[in-house]
């Protein structure tokens, strides 16, 4: 089931960075990005209050916290760089280069979280930097 939803994450990052090239035209990359926090903000609290999700909120303990607000904190950069990218580069040169958080993920989950890293790990790593590079230049 993990599966499904991350391809139906993948397609919606595709629609995402599509959408986002055309209606940021001639919006602020700033604006443009806050609009976009504030439709997935309410997004998320509607999903929370129809699923009854906002009940475990007095259960999240301090730890937690910290890393989700560090994690909101690298996600509303990631979101700004990424819309400012949008603004002054093509999308189909700013999204291989954006994809490039797998490789990134892979290695941080390696060093912090100690997944194990494979051959066949390192083989998509490899891939996926090569493919990028060639996209791009």
């Amino acid at each position: 089931m993990w599966f499904l939803f991350a391809l139906g994450s993948a397609v919606f990052a595709a629609l995402t960075s599509i959408l986002a090239k055309v209606g940021i035209e001639g919006v602020d990359s700033n604006l443009a990005t806050a609009i976009r926090t504030a439709v997935v903000l309410a997004l998320a609290w509607g999903m929370v209050f129809l699923t009854g999700a906002q009940k475990g909120i007095q259960g999240i303990g301090p730890k937690s916290w910290l890393f989700l607000i560090l994690s909101g904190l690298a996600t509303g950069a990631s979101w700004l760089c990424y819309y400012h990218a949008l603004q002054i580069g093509a999308a189909s040169k700013v999204v291989p280069v954006d994809k490039l958080s797998v490789v990134i993920t892979l290695v941080l989950a390696f060093v912090f979280l100690h997944e194990p890293f494979t051959s066949k790990s390192l083989f998509g790593c490899v891939l996926i930097g090569a493919g990028t590079l060639l996209m791009v230049l």
